[in-house]
């Protein structure tokens, strides 16, 4: 044991015992290391530089100016070389600092490399940051170490990096653009005249509801699907609208399908056949699309600014939605009263080269930029989107909001999601 890492344990050994065990018992020599020179120098792990390498203070300085001068409380996410902390504990006012590790072998290599006296510093917390499920607020997340994250810590990066992306998401739905506005008004002679989705809610108590979403591993199951369909007791199919043709094609007809999305077209959700299908839809949606439609039609809202205007003209329902269909659709699932929701093609990832079941690589969803990962059911990572991991967050923390509700996954190929449990049935088929 290094002169260094026994003076920087020695601090941290007394104050968190079990986080220093699990440090000393970390690995740190198959991290590949380089060091970079600039006009100073810096390290380079995996690739990934981990801070300036030409000034790292005033790196640090612009780091901790966005977060607010005055709080109290600050969760620093990552450590890199450690210039951020001695600037924020600088701070006056400030009462307590959290620092969430989020790769522990990143940060068993720093206490070999530097001397870490903030350790003893008593307002510092240090913690993995797995140790939470969710973020915590003011925060500062190092650009270097979200790249870095370790499979343990991977979870709570998902949610950092799209917190850190929302304000840049929400300026595609400005309710001000004209685009916005045109669609809204040529719908509304619809929406306006439609039944309202709430006409649906509780009509399903206790009863199971399969959702079937469009991922690759939704074509694993239409076999069983197509025999639960010639069950006069089968359970409820609730489809998204970018799974409805596959089902149709393979032979499934669902009960009800959902689409919320301003660039979905007939070619993807056709209305030929749809008589016995109920379609619930947000008025954003094509004209041509809900004037098609042949059964029975519901609207609905989400909470978005983008529909102030709709709920001032004729109110809406409003179902959860954070950018991806799969979310009003297990919204209304918990509101139709499910028993249980089984998810299917759920997989916010890519199996092979696919993003979607039935639908040619690259026609919904681009595949020449997957450079983001989540774990799948097997614990193994797994190519990704980034879309994909922040609809992936936003759903598991629909789930948690809802422990009334079992949730149940059907495939580990496909991103494990937090709070659904393996319904090992439709696991064994799905791997067969």
């Amino acid at each position: 044991m290094s002169d260094l890492f026994a003076e920087n344990m020695s601090c941290l050994q007394p104050r968190w015992p079990a986080l220093a065990a699990r440090l000393a018992a970390t690995p740190v020599d198959t991290l590949q290391v380089e060091l970079v020179e600039g006009e100073q120098s810096t390290l380079q792990v995996e690739g990934i530089q981990l801070s300036s390498r030409h000034d790292r203070l005033a790196e640090a300085q612009t780091q901790v100016a966005t977060l607010p001068e005055a709080a109290p409380e600050v969760h620093l996410y990552g450590v890199a070389l450690g210039e951020v902390i001695p600037l924020l504990l600088a701070r006056p006012g400030l009462q307590r600092l959290h620092v969430h590790l989020l790769n522990e072998a990143l940060f068993g290599l720093l206490l070999r490399l530097i001397p870490l006296p903030w350790l003893a510093e008593p307002r510092v917390q240090l913690a993995l940051a797995a140790e939470h499920k969710e973020i915590q607020l003011p925060f500062l997340a190092l650009p270097a170490e979200l790249q870095l994250a370790s499979d343990l810590n991977s979870r709570i990066r998902d949610r950092l990096v799209a917190e850190i992306h929302l304000p840049y998401v929400n300026q595609r739905f400005n309710p001000d653009d004209a685009i916005h506005r045109d669609r809204l008004q040529a719908n509304q002679p619809y929406y306006c005249q439609d039944r309202d989705v709430s006409e649906l809610f509780d009509r399903h108590a206790g009863r199971e509801i399969l959702l079937l979403a469009p991922g690759p591993t939704l074509a694993r199951h239409y076999p069983r699907l197509r025999a639960l369909c010639q069950q006069p007791q089968r359970p409820v199919l609730l489809c998204v609208d970018t799974a409805y043709q596959p089902l149709r094609r393979a032979g499934i007809q669902p009960d009800y399908v959902v689409s919320i999305d301003y660039n979905i077209h007939q070619g993807i959700l056709p209305a030929e056949e749809s008589e016995a299908v109920t379609l619930i839809y947000f008025p954003m949606i094509p004209e041509a699309v809900i004037a098609g439609w042949q059964g029975p039609r519901y609207a609905a809202c989400s909470a978005s600014p983008l529909y102030h205007a709709v709920q001032q003209q004729c109110r809406h329902s409003t179902l959860f939605a954070q950018g991806s269909v799969v979310h009003p659709a297990v919204d209304l699932a918990v509101k139709m009263g499910a028993g249980r929701v089984t998810l299917l093609g759920t997989d916010f990832a890519f199996i092979g080269e696919e993003t979607h079941a039935g639908w040619p690589a690259g026609l919904l969803t681009p595949t020449n930029m997957p450079t983001h990962w989540v774990l799948n059911g097997h614990g193994q990572r797994v190519t990704t989107l980034l879309n994909f991991r922040s609809y992936l967050c936003d759903l598991e923390r629909f789930i948690a909001r809802h422990p009334e509700v079992p949730f149940f996954n059907t495939c580990r190929d496909g991103a494990r999601i937090d709070g659904a449990d393996y319904d090992e049935a439709w696991c064994q088929e799905a791997q067969a």
